[in-house]
């Protein structure tokens, strides 16, 4: 068996690293990770990854908002499919990597940095805590599903 006691120090020095406090809207009961100008996903059309498989930047010519944040869509026929059912298309923990929701924290997702599991839309903060995240979906879905409801509403820079 491999001694695996660095984990935590290596996750730790990781997140240090990775960790940009981005500005949030709390709407609804949670919050999502958005950029300066209030764009969740750093524009990235939340329809691509599941109509094209990829990640795919948006247009400012295609817009809807959503409990505060703003999403941008490469198409009008994306952006149409999104407003009609906003939570098939949305990513899970406000689009904070799912990775760092495990450990309670709220860590800037990376939209590159994706997995669609059972329909659903994970972000990580980089390809590197995403195949930190895929080594146990199972397990680190069940613990972010227990610790996003104590930090869902907090300001990231309060955790």
């Amino acid at each position: 068996m491999r001694n695996l006691s660095f984990l935590p120090r290596m996750f730790a020095l990781f997140c240090a690293g990775a960790l940009l406090i981005t500005k949030t809207a709390a709407a609804g009961g949670f919050a999502v990770d958005l950029d300066e100008k209030g764009i969740a996903l750093k524009g990235h059309d939340p329809v691509a990854y599941f109509a094209d498989g990829r990640s795919t930047m948006g247009s400012d010519r295609y817009t809807a908002s959503v409990e505060g944040a703003t999403y941008h869509f490469a198409s009008a026929n994306h952006r149409d499919q999104f407003v009609a059912d906003p939570a098939k298309y949305t990513a899970l923990y406000g689009g904070f990597c799912a990775l760092g929701v495990t450990r309670s924290m709220k860590i800037t997702g990376d939209p590159a940095a994706w997995k669609i599991v059972d329909g659903k839309l994970y972000i990580n903060s980089s390809p590197k805590a995403l195949v930190m995240w895929s080594e146990d979906i199972p397990g680190n879905i069940k613990m972010a599903n227990e610790a996003w409801p104590a930090i869902k509403d907090k300001d990231p820079a309060h955790l």
